[in-house]
């Protein structure tokens, strides 16, 4: 499984509404409850009415379109960097899976995924 490096920084907001949020940038995904309203976005990209942010993410991808019928692909990962004491920040969509991880930690977790079988993107 090909997995694709992302060259930006990433931050993880909470914001008081999405009116600020430029949705034509190339990365941004929103979370909506009844408790908050939830950005990952490219950092220099949150929006001014952020009330809460945490800097520092990078991030790489799933390359291609998982089938929904596929079981486990995100967990396995998960599981790996769990091991290895790195925590994620996932994100799903229609298509794949975008997998977070702090900077410090990020090349460690590409290289254990590598050493696991993942091939690695640039």
């Amino acid at each position: 499984m090909e997995l694709k490096k992302l060259r930006h920084k990433f931050s993880v907001c909470k914001v008081e509404d999405y009116s600020m949020v430029d949705f034509n940038q190339e990365f941004c995904f929103t979370g909506r409850t009844e408790e908050e309203n939830s950005l990952v976005c490219m950092t220099e990209h949150v929006p001014e009415n952020a009330t809460e942010r945490d800097d520092g993410w990078r991030a790489f991808r799933i390359q291609g379109i998982l089938d929904f019928s596929l079981i486990g692909i995100l967990a396995r990962i998960a599981g790996l960097l769990a091991q290895n004491e790195i925590g994620i920040f996932a994100v799903s969509t229609y298509n794949t899976d975008y997998i977070l991880t702090k900077k410090e930690n990020y090349e460690k977790a590409l290289e254990i995924l590598k050493q696991a079988g993942y091939q690695i993107i640039d």
